[in-house]
């Protein structure tokens, strides 16, 4: 049955009549403010260095690596939505799951709360509900591929979309009253 399901809901192909993917739109101020605390780090060090007298090679590729780093953990995933996927795509590599073969949604606390979502292909994405809830394009594609999954009968309870509804539809309607004046 897997494999029936593979074939017949190709893992995340746009068909001729799809709608473009919907991507977070705050992802590209988040990632160049990363990129701007990686440079803004490895500079204070290499001129903390310079002034001291001690930069040399090593300590200069050092300060390099560490500014890097900074880079890698604080540059957020893209989160992509088309028809049917979610994918959130990383430094390295890219995850995927399909929405309308969604087994769980579970909410994983923490630091930084996340949705850790898995279909029936064994794909695992784990997403911000707050860029949820600040991209309403993605939230959409989420909620009717998850509304399909339970349709199908694979997804049960899922209380954790429940609450990130509640709050798109929340923010929705204050940002639409404040637009109206009406605050």
């Amino acid at each position: 049955m897997l494999l029936r399901l593979q074939a017949r809901h190709g893992h995340g192909h746009r068909s001729p009549g799809a709608a473009a993917p919907a991507h977070d739109r705050g992802w590209r101020r988040e990632a160049r403010a990363a990129w701007w605390f990686g440079l803004g780090l490895g500079t204070v060090l290499v001129v903390a260095d310079l002034a001291r007298g001690s930069l040399d090679w090593p300590r200069g590729c050092c300060w390099a690596a560490l500014a890097g780093t900074l880079v890698a953990v604080l540059r957020p995933a893209r989160i992509t939505a088309g028809d049917d996927w979610l994918a959130a795509r990383g430094l390295l590599r890219e995850h995927r799951v399909r929405t309308d073969l969604l087994t769980q949604v579970r909410r994983a606390d923490g630091v930084a709360p996340r949705l850790v979502l898995r279909d029936v292909i064994g794909g695992r994405v784990e997403v911000d509900p707050r860029i949820l809830a600040a991209n309403p394009l993605l939230w959409h594609r989420l909620d009717t591929g998850a509304r399909r999954a339970r349709e199908r009968g694979l997804l049960r309870g899922a209380t954790p979309l429940t609450d990130v509804a509640e709050r798109v539809d929340g923010e929705g309607a204050r940002a639409l009253l404040r637009s109206a004046g009406l605050d």
